[in-house]
Formats: C-alpha cells, structure tokens, sequence
C-alpha cells in the first residue's frame, strides 16, 4: 500500500495507474476510521476497483470557528494499518499547507441542496466540503467515489456538484453502518461519556419508531405531529435538538407529509457533541 502527503506525487501516481487501465476509487475521510469507513472501502473493492485511495485529511475549512478543529480525533498510524486491512491500495494524507495556498480565493459553492439542515447551521461548511472534494477529485482522478449515507445531505450535495461540474466521477452512497446499540457511527463518538451515548440512542430509535407508525399509517402520514414527536423524544432523553426535518430524498425539499421516498433527518447535541442520523422512508 502506498502512502501520499504530497498532492502533486499522488496525481502522477494516479494518472500513470488510469495510463495503465487500473480503475480508480476514491473514498474520501477525515480519519479517525471505524467500521462505517471501512465498509466505504468494502463497497470499492465490491465494485472491482483496481486502486482505491482513502484521503485522510481533517480538512480545516469545512469546520466553523467555534467547531471543533482543533479537538478532532486524529489517529494516523492506526488508520493506516486499518486501510492496509481492509485493501486499500493508497492513503492520502496531505498537510493542510499542502492542500491550501496562504492566500487562497477559489471556493466550490453548491447553493441549492446546501442551503438547509446542517448548511443552515453551519454557514461555510458545505463550501468546504465541495471545494476540498472537488481538490480530491482533481487530486486522485477517480472513476468512482464512495460515500457515506449517514451524512445524507453531504451526498446529495456531492452528486450535485460532480453533475453541474461535469466531473464525470460516478457517486456511490453505502449504507450507514450502526453499532449494535443502533448508534450511527462517526468519529465523534469518541467524545461521549457513556451517559452521553445512551442519550444519543434516542436518534436511531426516534428514526425506527417513525418508520414502523409510518408503516402501520399505510405509508403515507402528515409530518408535523411526528415531528413535534420526535423533538419531545429527543429532548426527554436528554438531547439538544439542532432540526428534526423531513424531506424529498432527491431534491431535499421539505415535505408536509411523509410519503414512500421521503428522508428524516436529524441533528441534536449530546452534551457538546453534536451528532446526526437519517433514514429514507
């Protein structure tokens, strides 16, 4: 497995193995990679990649100024060896230097999926993110680029931008992969007190309760009074609500009533974590 700070050195690479007719993925993280992150890389290797490239890269113009940059878990070598295992044939893990000029001034803007839900409350964040996955795109040259579905909004953000953009990168969405308590998995796990983690429960199960009343409504059922539900639920269990919404899963456009093809998304603060989860009806 190869292992890549610099940009320039990872696209010569890349483009020699495209010259040689591998087929490329590209599976973008943060690091500080768990079980979700590796079943990205499962669903490459799935797809008969001949090289996939994980980007380990804490990329610091996605987070706001009262984020948590500095405090994000950071486990470099343990990342390796977990993208050794589970087949990656490349890591990228550039500097921030490296991957940002001092006086920077091109940014990729989506302004249409971005503009609600985490967009909303985290002004900037999706401009990071499109501009560091365009870098990435230009970076590693990609057939394909595997994502994870627990940040729902990210994904269609990105699908949007390789679209418009005419990247010609196809965009694949893995499932959210759960602990066996049901918990989403994020790297921010790492910050909850057990308390704090049982609290956080009530996401999943907040999404598995409006699941099973949305079956027993015949499939269709009016939003707000689920909503108000939910908020309640989240609350009781000691939660800070950041949005309890629901939405067309394509076009992310708020819906009145949920129907087959609709997405539940949520947010809420375990303490000063701040967590999310969904689920598509």
């Amino acid at each position: 497995m190869k292992i890549f700070a610099d940009p320039a050195e990872l696209s010569a690479w890349t483009l020699s193995r495209r010259a040689a007719g591998a087929r490329i993925a590209l599976v973008p993280t943060m690091g500080c990679l768990h079980d979700g992150h590796l079943s990205l890389i499962a669903e490459a290797r799935r797809r008969n990649a001949g090289e996939i490239v994980v980007s380990v890269f804490v990329n610091p113009v996605q987070f706001g100024p009262n984020e948590d940059y500095a405090q994000y878990p950071r486990e470099a070598e343990a990342d390796i060896e977990k993208c050794r295992a589970a087949g990656a044939t490349a890591v990228f893990m550039p500097s921030p230097g490296a991957m940002y000029h001092p006086d920077r001034s091109t940014w990729v803007v989506e302004e249409n999926l971005s503009a609600g839900f985490c967009g909303a409350r985290r002004p900037g964040h999706f401009r990071g993110v499109c501009t560091v996955v365009a870098k990435l795109f230009n970076l590693a040259h990609p057939d394909f680029a595997v994502f994870g579905m627990k940040d729902f909004q990210q994904a269609a953000v990105v699908k949007r931008m390789a679209r418009d953009l005419d990247f010609g990168i196809d965009i694949v969405v893995a499932p959210i992969v759960r602990e066996p308590s049901g918990l989403a998995m994020s790297s921010r796990n790492k910050y909850l007190s057990p308390a704090e983690r049982e609290s956080a429960l009530a996401l999943s199960r907040s999404l598995r309760e409006t699941s099973a009343a949305f079956a027993a409504a015949g499939g269709e059922m009016p939003w707000e009074p689920r909503k108000r539900a939910i908020s309640a639920a989240l609350s009781q269990a000691g939660l800070r609500p950041d949005y309890v919404e629901a939405a067309d899963a394509e076009t992310l456009e708020p819906v009145e009533t949920l129907r087959k093809g609709c997405v539940v998304l949520l947010a809420a603060f375990a303490g000063k974590t701040r967590l999310i989860d969904n689920m598509v009806l």
